[in-house]
């Protein structure tokens, strides 16, 4: 039986406790938060977990044997840290930390003390998410030309991170779980209308190798929510739309070139092809619930998580790169060379 202190019950805290309270092989022993009114609500809901107010505090009391990190994303960094310290496993909500060297060091402390550190990319353990994977492994989609995504809404604003890092991790996890690699570029452009230096509006484009591109927008003034993700293959094409009910479609639509072209534009016939669709058969659970259990099933039973530490660094170096390439007017800015940059240099 794990016990799960879960730190941050404000916003997504209450969702995570009962999560992790609807497991046979877990418990949430305490809860960690600044405000002691929404405690005691979280108290009244789950009154056999031990409210507290200060984490180190929670850490000295031997509790828990795991913590989920819920907090904003500047404290990822210091309690992950102080958690991997008292040799606990941790779960730490997305981001995994601000800056790629923090998730360096938490990956690194993470493997010195024979830790699990688990990123809560939740859509990886969604269904539709894990069909997209299958489509494009099985070939049914052909190679894969580029994958779009829209994350809208009109709020909640932030501001404490911009929407590049509250809202573009979900989709940056996802495509990089679904091509299987990093991007080898990232340019990101966008504008701090409500306040400054806190971005509004993102549009992040990445390049990956084999001539493949993926695009991400969100913004958090948008009139109409819409959570959609394209993936265009030259075979077929899918749609993950997370608000249809019918959250996968799968259209036999494309373009055709000639198999061979001589060179005289004239010989040049386009071949658009408009097929079917269909709606393939999802098994249905809850992601954060299916999260949760994987995260308590990998400390358990010593199995490196597909969220793990480096997952989440991959993410952060993709954010990383963005917040440099949207201070530098959409520069495009390489992976590979992020080390060489000063944070905060214009």
């Amino acid at each position: 039986m794990l016990r799960v202190g879960i730190i941050g019950v404000g916003y997504w805290g209450p969702n995570l406790v009962r999560c992790f309270s609807d497991l046979e092989n877990c418990k949430v022993t305490a809860v960690c938060d600044q405000d002691h009114d929404q405690l005691l609500r979280i108290k009244d809901r789950f009154p056999s977990v031990y409210p507290m107010e200060n984490f180190d505090a929670l850490l000295d009391r031997a509790l828990v044997d795991a913590v989920v990190i819920a907090t904003p994303t500047a404290t990822h960094h210091e309690l992950t840290m102080k958690a991997l310290e008292h040799d606990l496993h941790v779960f730490v909500e997305k981001p995994l930390a601000k800056t790629s060297a923090e998730c360096r060091e938490l990956v690194q402390k993470a493997e010195e003390r024979n830790r699990t550190l688990f990123v809560g990319h939740v859509f990886l353990h969604s269904a539709p998410v894990i069909k997209l994977r299958e489509l494009i492994e099985s070939g049914e989609l052909g190679n894969i030309n580029y994958i779009s995504s829209r994350r809208l809404n009109l709020g909640p604003v932030r501001r404490d991170v911009s929407a590049l890092y509250d809202l573009a991790p979900h989709d940056i996890s996802m495509m990089l779980y679904l091509t299987g690699q990093k991007p080898v570029s990232v340019s990101c452009s966008g504008f701090d209308r409500l306040n400054p230096g806190i971005h509004d509006v993102c549009n992040l484009s990445m390049r990956f190798e084999g001539n493949r591109m993926g695009m991400v927008h969100v913004s958090w003034l948008d009139p109409r929510k819409e959570r959609v993700l394209t993936v265009v293959g030259d075979k077929k094409m899918a749609v993950y739309d997370d608000l249809d009910q019918e959250k996968i479609k799968v259209f036999d639509k494309g373009i055709d070139k000639p198999e061979q072209f001589s060179g005289d534009f004239a010989d040049f016939q386009i071949a658009y092809r408009y097929g079917g669709s269909y709606s393939p058969f999802l098994r249905e659970r809850e992601p954060l619930k299916a999260e949760c259990a994987e995260f308590v099933r990998c400390v358990l039973e010593g199995d490196v998580p597909l969220t793990d530490g480096v997952n989440g660094l991959n993410v952060v170096e993709v954010l990383e790169a963005a917040d440099h390439s949207l201070q530098r007017g959409g520069q495009p800015i390489e992976i590979a060379s992020l080390d060489q940059i000063t944070v905060g240099a214009p």
